[in-house]
């Protein structure tokens, strides 16, 4: 049986912030990152594009992501998944946090 290669406590996840949001990279991999957004009413992500697929659950709180041309409300227990280089942003409309997976690693987030 295989080892994790990459075991974090959570008393040693690395807080930081980008673009004013607060958030924790709680695990980095060979290929990818799992971060918690830790998002405050006061946020808002403005479009911008990257290239790392980038999927989240929604652990609470309530947000309006939009990606190219199109919004979607999103609440407690709703996913998605965006291409990497697509344009998108995020308007928090009630405070909560988000999971959010990328792949590749996010090098802006070291």
């Amino acid at each position: 049986m295989n080892k994790p290669k990459n075991i974090v406590k959570r008393a040693d996840t690395i807080k930081k912030q980008f673009l004013g949001v607060d958030f924790e990279v709680l695990s980095i991999g060979e290929k990818s990152m799992i971060t918690r957004m830790l998002y405050k009413t006061t946020d808002f992500v403005p479009f911008h594009k990257h290239p790392n697929e980038q999927s989240g659950y929604i652990i609470s709180g309530k947000y309006r992501l939009s990606v190219e041309n199109q919004e979607y409300v999103l609440s407690v227990g709703d996913t998605y998944s965006i291409l990497e280089n697509i344009e998108h942003s995020m308007d928090v409309i009630e405070v909560g946090e988000i999971i959010d997976v990328f792949t590749p690693i996010r090098k802006d987030y070291l």
